[in-house]
């Protein structure tokens, strides 16, 4: 479902992605790094948000290149970065409903998705709510639920679990394994609990490029996140 060959990505002069190559099929994905390595940049790329500089990305065997197979791509694609922005005089059922929208979701699914989606976040009884009333942890369920309304085949999420209580994590672990039966997920985070709570293996970025990939256990045996990292 993503295959990038060679991804390297400039901001000016400085190099953010190095030489990234990966191939991600159905299931949830991790991407572990220090600040400055590159996962959001590589999340942006896989969302179509930002143009790799030199190599190669398909997505759900499409080229985001071509307008028309970019259009393809974000109909099914559910993306949530690290700061997303509101329509802070929205209601909650309003936003989910203008994220549909954007997807090009037929008018008449909407409102069922938009339950759908709340639901699988425990928003339900928040729906009339307005954005700017709630508090913080809600405002990132509410990112998570925009970013599955489409119920997407590719799905992108970059620190989901900010702000989340230890049982609405657990919540998320379980709603996003669930997703990643059928979808490509794509998890960056800085915390192991999101690792080992929901992922099916890891890739560790360090500088740009790809210091590990393979499963939890692999990793353990290559001594751990910071080993990958410092070597």
């Amino acid at each position: 479902m993503i295959h990038t060959t060679r991804l390297s990505v400039r901001h000016r002069r400085a190099l953010v992605l190095d030489d990234v190559t990966l191939t991600l099929g159905p299931g949830v994905h991790a991407v572990l790094g220090p600040n400055g390595a590159g996962k959001s940049t590589l999340l942006r790329v896989l969302a179509t948000a930002t143009a790799p500089t030199e190599g190669a990305v398909t997505l759900l065997d499409r080229d985001p290149r071509v307008p028309a197979q970019r259009l393809e791509i974000r109909r099914r694609l559910g993306y949530l970065p690290q700061e997303f922005g509101v329509f802070r005089s929205y209601t909650v059922r309003e936003f989910l409903s203008y994220a549909a929208w954007l997807r090009e979701m037929p008018g008449r699914r909407i409102p069922e998705a938009v339950e759908k989606a709340a639901e699988a976040v425990d928003l339900h009884d928040r729906l009339g709510h307005k954005l700017r009333t709630l508090s913080g942890g809600m405002k990132q369920r509410v990112g998570i639920a925009q970013a599955i309304v489409n119920s997407p085949t590719l799905l992108l999420l970059d620190e989901p679990t900010t702000g989340l209580d230890p049982r609405q994590r657990s919540d998320f672990h379980a709603l996003v394994r669930r997703l990643g039966r059928n979808a490509c997920a794509v998890v960056c985070t800085h915390l192991m609990e999101d690792v080992e709570g929901a992922c099916d293996d890891v890739t560790v970025l360090s500088a740009g490029r790809v210091a590990f990939h393979g499963p939890l256990d692999a990793l353990d045996a290559a001594g751990g996140y910071a080993a990958v990292v410092a070597t």
